[in-house]
């Protein structure tokens, strides 16, 4: 009566992924809702994506509160933003990358990192800015983009609590 259901081909769940990630990336800051503000006066969203042997993870937060992790490998987590713990950590998340955002240079495309390394994708009311680095000089805080990984990982942390809770 109940079949074993199929793995999704990791095809599929690369498509969606990147469906997911293209979806943001072509948003305008107005159709959300948002514009500039006191405390994000440039800054409306930002990608913190690491680089995998097999793939990438893109932790998303919006000025607007929302908040998820996408794995181009499937799975992820959407929907974090409705929950204080996450809402907190991922605004801490974005103050850190607007006072940084001379840290990172203007982009005409938003890439992907390779592997190892970590790329801080910044969607501004202006271009798009990026910079990379890789995982474990930022893990070691040997780089001056060091605070932003780590305010990221703050949100990937709650992020986890939250999924092991349901």
């Amino acid at each position: 009566m109940f079949r074993r259901r199929r793995p999704p081909d990791r095809g599929d769940a690369h498509d969606s992924y990147t469906g997911l990630r293209e979806q943001l990336l072509a948003t305008k800051p107005a159709e959300l809702g948002l514009a500039p503000s006191a405390r994000l006066p440039r800054v409306w969203a930002a990608l913190m994506e690491l680089g995998m042997d097999r793939g990438t993870a893109s932790l998303v937060t919006v000025a607007d509160g929302t908040t998820s992790l996408y794995v181009s490998t499937g799975g992820g987590i959407i929907g974090g933003g409705q929950h204080q713990a996450v809402t907190r950590v991922a605004a801490a998340f974005l103050d850190a990358v607007e006072a940084c955002l001379e840290l990172l240079r203007p982009m005409d495309a938003v890439p992907l990192p390779p592997s190892g390394a970590v790329r801080f994708n910044v969607l501004t009311y202006g271009s798009p800015r990026s910079a990379q680095a890789e995982e474990s000089e930022l893990a070691g805080g040997h780089r001056v983009l060091a605070p932003l990984f780590a305010a990221g990982h703050e949100v990937i942390t709650q992020l986890r609590v939250l999924q092991e809770r349901r």
